[in-house]
Parts: C-alpha cells; structure tokens; sequence
C-alpha cells in the first residue's frame, strides 16, 4: 500500500480564523508546517503569516512571495479565506457585493496562480473550499453563491488542467460553528436548534486529501452536518 504523502509546507488562506484556523491546528498536528495568509495575523503569531486583502489580487501575490521568501515554497494550499454579504440583490451596496466575490473566487484563484510554479514542480495538492451554496442556491445569498459557484467551476476545470501534475481537491462543506455568522442580522444567522459541525473535524477530512500519496486524489468532498438544510 502507498505510503501517505508528508504534508510539508501548507499556505492556507484565511488560516487566522474558522476553518482556516482548524486546517492550520490540523496540518501541524499531522507533522506538516502551515504559513498563513489572511487580513490579519493569527492569533498564535509563532506561525508564519502574511497579512494581505484577498480580495486584491496583486497583494495575495506578493503575500505568496513575501512567504516563499521566508518559509519556503508551498508543498500544498488550502483556499480557506471566505466572506459574505447577505440580503436581496438591490438592498447590497455594490462594493459589500462585489467584494465577496472577489475575495472567495478572485483571491482563490490569484493564490493558487501565484504558488503554481511551486505545486507542479513539488507535484503537490490544492484543496480549494467552496460550499453546500456553491451547489444549491439560496435567495439573499447571490453574491456568496456567485462566487461558490465559481469556486466549484474554477475547481473542477482545474483539475482537468493540472491533472498528472498537481493534485485538486474541492471541498464542500456545511455550516460550521465558527465566527462567520457573526455581525449578521439576526434572520441571517442559524438558529438556535442548528445542527452545525465542528471545524476541527472538517480540518481533518483537509489533511485527509493532503496525505494522499502521488498519483491518488480525492477529488471532491462534502462534508455537512446530517440535517444540513442546503444539502442535498
């Protein structure tokens, strides 16, 4: 049986809060060495870290090569960062809007773009996330739709492209018990009965894709509470 693939050097993005928190905690818990790239530095600032907007393409390049200088190239990139701006299409103000997408699909892809070099000649793995609403839609939820779906497109053609090469991985999670939800109204935020899963456990299923040794991919996962109301 093939040995798992070491984990090495994992650039997560969004890798100071939520998921991307977890991944980080995961990743090292597994023998790997996560660098973080996010809005803001993490709170345990003993990790490699690269402040930058993600939602500007050029400042999550130079976050990558600000990290290769440092720590590194990448071994691997989590696609953690994400945010969202809820309510009906003409009440959100054009910037709140198109910010969402260009952080969760714009900044995926210019971070994956910029460690390209790094993953083919390494021969390692992406996981991008996208979410249950990069699959079924929900009303007041265009701009995070939009871009979630994007992200899945963007994945899946991906994978065609860097197949042999680079390893691609989409993940497709549920709601998590994270600080994403805050500062929304309250119609827009779970209810007290949800059912939400641990991000830990989601960060784990990451390092599951990670390990996987040359030449195996798991290609798509969703991963999602059992009474997850947008799945299936």
């Amino acid at each position: 049986m093939p040995a798992e693939r070491p984990l090495g050097t994992v650039y997560v993005t969004g890798g100071s809060s939520g998921l991307g928190a977890a991944v980080v905690a995961a990743v090292a818990k597994a023998g790997g060495r996560p660098a973080v790239i996010d809005i803001a530095p993490p709170e345990d600032t003993s990790i490699p870290y690269a402040v930058a907007d993600l939602s500007d393409s050029a400042a999550a390049e130079r976050a990558v090569a600000d990290l290769t200088e440092r720590v590194g190239p990448p071994s691997a990139v989590v696609t953690a960062a994400g945010t969202d701006a809820c309510g009906p299409l003409g009440e959100i103000p054009v910037d709140a809007w198109e910010r969402v997408v260009r952080v969760n699909l714009l900044g995926t892809a210019a971070v994956i773009r910029a460690c390209l070099p790094a993953l083919e000649e390494a021969g390692g793995t992406v996981v991008t996330v996208a979410s249950t609403l990069g699959l079924r839609a929900a009303g007041d939820a265009t701009a995070y739709c939009a871009s979630k779906f994007g992200v899945v497109g963007f994945t899946r053609a991906l994978a065609m492209e860097l197949a042999g090469r680079v390893g691609v991985t989409l993940l497709v999670p549920g709601g998590m018990r994270t600080h994403f939800f805050d500062g929304r109204t309250e119609q827009y935020k779970p209810g007290p009965d949800a059912q939400l899963n641990d991000p830990a456990d989601v960060a784990e299923v990451v390092t599951f894709a990670l390990r996987q040794p040359p030449g195996c991919e798991v290609r798509e996962l969703v991963v999602a509470s059992s009474t997850e109301p947008s799945w299936p």
